[in-house]
């Protein structure tokens, strides 16, 4: 056994004796006794050394088990509690200088930091990230299993293109062309039309982009719904609901993050017009940048939708508006000045399927498999997703997407 007590459970266990584990963080010499902070994931205490032989070879970093008995003492950092140390015992040493201060007091470009991200984990700030990010994906799934969702995983490796473009991984898949997924939309869109109605996933997407900005990646997580019988009112209502679900769960434990009581819909021709009273140079058929997803939340609130689109510059599994088809009922969710939802009433009439592809110059047959489960009864259903990092990032106010990625793909990082 390597630990009988976490850093906080042994706070709890005065007069005891325990056993912990974790990285020695900081070390102080006082004459004849030394001071070790132990951190691990749950916390810190410190740990006092009085035999001067138990440790005197010992690293900030080295990776320790730590026997001892627990001790009251006011002056102790970290709640009062110290160790007194019977034993040490180096589990990992320290071989090589450190590239990343876990104490933040050296600081290192973004860079540094994700070439060695096992170290920057061991920083506060970061560690807090993941955190945050944890618990989005347990608020989101916990909210969408309240509305009596199905989760689902779907394939990731595709023999066509998900939503249409040349922005695509190609991978050799046995004798046949393949790619990496760019959504998971036929997919989840399949289910819902074999009859589970309502699904939910959350799931990898990637993204064949050339780009190097702070808001994209090329391998990112997706937290998707999917749903029969809903319009794009009823998947608006949705959407709107699991991101205040997810953004007030996470304004409860988070200083960054405010609470959203409400998410106002506004159809896109009225917020171009409200963009060009603003003296935005835009016309109605152009998509919107960040400068306007920003004006956009600064005019109608941190979070907003913008619907009714025009079909030419969306998917082309957007259902268009029977009386205005040059429009459709397709939606974004704009946080923060960002977009981080998309999503839209699918097509489920083949025969318009099979028109809207012709007009983007796909080539039908390489949708078969996906057409082929509308011609046996398909249902009226609307979906969306969720990117995951970009929440995050918004939430808590990163400056970075790929802060928010554990181990970020770019178009120059594929390591570690």
């Amino acid at each position: 056994m390597f630990r009988t007590h976490t850093t906080e459970e042994a706070k709890a266990a005065v007069g005891s004796d325990v056993v912990l584990a974790g990285w020695a963080e900081t070390i102080r010499n006082l004459g004849k006794i030394r001071f070790v902070v132990l951190r691990d994931f749950y916390g810190r205490i410190q740990c006092v050394i009085k035999d001067e032989n138990l440790a005197k070879d010992l690293k900030r970093e080295d990776v320790v088990q730590i026997k001892g008995k627990v001790e009251e003492s006011k002056q102790a950092p970290y709640g009062g509690k110290e160790v007194i140390v019977s034993e040490i015992n180096v589990l990992g040493k320290v071989q090589k200088p450190l590239p990343v201060d876990p104490l933040d007091k050296t600081p290192a470009d973004l860079d540094t930091r994700l070439q060695y991200r096992f170290l920057d984990l061991r920083r506060d700030k970061v560690k807090r990230i993941f955190l945050a990010k944890s618990m989005a994906i347990r608020a989101f799934r916990d909210y969408m299993k309240s509305q009596g969702f199905v989760d689902i995983q779907p394939a990731t490796i595709i023999g066509a293109a998900s939503e249409g473009g040349a922005e695509l991984f190609e991978v050799q898949y046995f004798e046949k062309r393949a790619f990496l997924a760019q959504s998971p939309q036929l997919y989840k869109q399949m289910a819902v039309v074999g009859g589970l109605e309502r699904v939910t996933m959350t799931t990898p997407v990637f993204r064949a982009e050339k780009h190097n900005t702070t808001a994209h990646l090329n391998e990112s997580t997706q937290m998707d719904g999917e749903a029969a019988f809903f319009d794009d009112v009823d998947a608006v209502k949705l959407l709107s609901n699991a991101a205040m679900a997810i953004i007030n769960t996470l304004a409860k434990h988070f200083e960054e993050v405010t609470p959203v009581k409400d998410v106002p819909v506004v159809a896109y021709d009225d917020a171009i017009n409200e963009l060009r009273e603003n003296n935005f140079d835009i016309e109605i058929g152009d998509d919107l940048n960040r400068e306007a997803e920003k004006k956009l939340c600064e005019l109608y609130g941190e979070a907003v939708v913008i619907n009714k689109w025009p079909t030419a510059i969306r998917a082309f599994y957007s259902m268009p508006y029977e009386d205005e088809p040059e429009y459709c009922r397709s939606y974004d969710l704009l946080y923060r000045g960002m977009e981080i939802s998309s999503g839209a009433q699918r097509i489920h009439i083949p025969e318009l399927l099979e028109e809207q592809l012709k007009k983007r110059g796909l080539n039908v047959e390489d949708f078969r498999f996906y057409l082929e489960a509308f011609y046996y009864g398909a249902p009226p259903h609307s979906g969306w997703s969720i990117g995951l990092e970009r929440i995050t990032m918004k939430m808590l106010n990163l400056n970075n997407i790929r802060e928010a990625m554990l181990f970020p793909r770019d178009r120059t990082r594929l390591t570690p």
